[in-house]
């Protein structure tokens, strides 16, 4: 979850996100990395059962509550940012999130598949934007441009009706979904000739952050996100009614067998 922006110059002076990108230890970058754990199944996560979301996802920032619709994410005032990340890695797979974002000036709500060298997917909802969502990618932390973002238009209320939003994920391409409607191809090769293209194992992330918060380093941060948060306006609250994760891989562990971050170099041990 970098942040984009169509303001030209403005990538320089973005701040680094709060909560989700982040990564443990870095396999490119370090030999001594522990080996991945591999979710290797196909499974639907109802989010309205607490120990079906605490026993596969690690609650990394904040705190949760549950209802009748599902896993409240809520910023109550400044400094907030409820996350949480899968305890499991999927190397390729289909992500889907029935969610519903947050209202809210410069409230961000997310959807994060990202890797240990900083290959990442997003979606993003910005709480000042009903009608529409966004998609992006990175690959290793690559952060020298900002053009790789999509604002899809969305039939109605992102922030008041649960939609459901997917990513499928393979070595060759990936296609994001609306409530099964394709909205976005990306292949491979389009990715920087695939430099830039996800493909390494990752974990799933979702959480909501204010963008907006006026102490965030870089004023940039604050437009992108829709202008500055009114915490007396609070609570904001995402909820996730459920998330459907199958991988692809068939792996207890993935082991990167070198250093080069290529999907090729990823090995599969136990579960095959």
């Amino acid at each position: 979850m970098h942040f984009s922006t169509i303001l030209v110059g403005a990538s320089a002076l973005l701040a680094p996100v709060l909560a989700q990108t982040w990564s443990d230890c870095n396999p490119t970058k370090n030999t001594t990395c522990p080996n991945d754990p591999g979710f290797g199944i196909d499974h639907t996560f109802d989010f309205k059962d607490k120990k079906a979301v605490t026993r596969s996802f690690n609650i990394t920032n904040g705190a949760l509550s549950y209802g009748s619709d599902g896993t409240q994410f809520v910023i109550n005032k400044q400094g907030e940012s409820p996350t949480i990340r899968s305890k499991f890695y999927i190397h390729f797979g289909s992500i889907s999130v029935v969610m519903k974002a947050a209202k809210g000036q410069g409230i961000v709500s997310s959807i994060v598949i990202q890797s240990e060298d900083l290959d990442e997917i997003d979606w993003e909802f910005l709480g000042g934007n009903a009608t529409h969502a966004q998609t992006n990618y990175f690959g290793k932390g690559d952060t020298s441009s900002y053009d790789r973002d999509i604002w899809h238009p969305v039939d109605t209320d992102v922030r008041d009706n649960f939609h459901n939003y997917t990513v499928d994920w393979t070595a060759e391409k990936m296609d994001f979904y609306i409530d099964s409607k394709k909205v976005r191809t990306l292949p491979y090769a389009a990715a920087n000739g695939g430099k830039n293209y996800p493909q390494t194992p990752s974990t799933v992330r979702l959480g909501i952050w204010a963008g907006g918060d006026k102490d965030n380093n870089g004023k940039w941060t604050v437009i992108w996100a829709g202008g500055e948060t009114d915490f007396k306006q609070a609570p904001f609250t995402m909820y996730v009614k459920e998330t459907h994760v199958k991988d692809y891989g068939s792996g207890k562990e993935y082991v990167w067998s070198d250093q080069s971050g290529d999907f090729k170099s990823i090995k599969s041990v136990g579960y095959v």
